[in-house]
C-alpha cells in the first residue's frame, strides 16, 4: 500500500472513535461512495495498517483486570539482542502491548492481571525468562483514566 492521504487519515480517525459506524456513514463523513470507502478499508487491512477491531471495556461494570506497566532494560542494546526479545515477547499473550523506548529503559510492556498473584506468575515465567532482560521494573496502575476517546466519552 502506498502512503496514506488525507482521506485514509480521515477514515482512521473516525474509526478510532467508533470502528462499529456503518461504512454508508463513514464513506459521507469522509465524502466517498460508500464502495470506494469500503475498498480503502479492506486495503489498509490487508496492508496491516488496521491491525484488528477491539471493544474498550468499563473495568468497573466487567471482571476487573489491573493493568501492570513494566519497564525493561536488556543487558545490551544490539540488534540482535532487541530482535531476540521481540520475538520472546510475540510468544505470550499474556503482553498486551510491548513498546520500544527512548530513556531510561529499553522497553516498555502492559499486561493485566486479576491478582497480584496472577503478575507473580507472569514475573517469574514469563518476563524474568525473556532473552537479554537485565532489569524489570513494574508498576501497578490505580485505575484507567484514559484508554481512548470514544464518541461518547464522559
Amino acid at each position: 500500500m502506498s502512503a496514506l492521504d488525507a482521506i485514509d487519515r480521515n477514515i482512521l480517525r473516525l474509526l478510532r472513535l467508533d470502528a462499529r459506524v456503518s461504512n454508508a456513514w463513514l464513506a459521507n463523513e469522509v465524502g466517498l461512495s460508500p464502495s470506494a470507502c469500503l475498498r480503502r478499508i479492506k486495503l489498509m487491512e490487508q496492508a496491516g495498517v488496521i491491525r484488528g477491531y477491539t471493544a474498550l471495556v468499563d473495568t468497573s461494570q466487567a471482571e476487573a483486570a489491573i493493568a501492570v506497566i513494566i519497564n525493561i532494560t536488556l543487558e545490551r542494546q544490539t540488534e540482535d539482542h532487541l530482535d531476540r526479545f521481540e520475538a520472546a515477547v510475540r510468544k505470550h499473550p499474556e503482553i498486551r502491548e510491548c513498546f520500544l523506548m527512548t530513556g531510561g529503559s529499553d522497553y516498555l510492556l502492559r499486561v493485566e492481571v486479576a491478582t497480584a498473584g496472577d503478575f507473580e506468575r507472569i514475573h517469574k515465567e514469563i518476563l524474568s525468562a525473556l532473552p537479554g532482560v537485565l532489569r524489570i521494573h513494574s508498576s501497578f496502575s490505580i485505575r484507567n483514566v484514559l484508554a481512548t476517546r470514544p464518541k461518547n466519552s464522559r
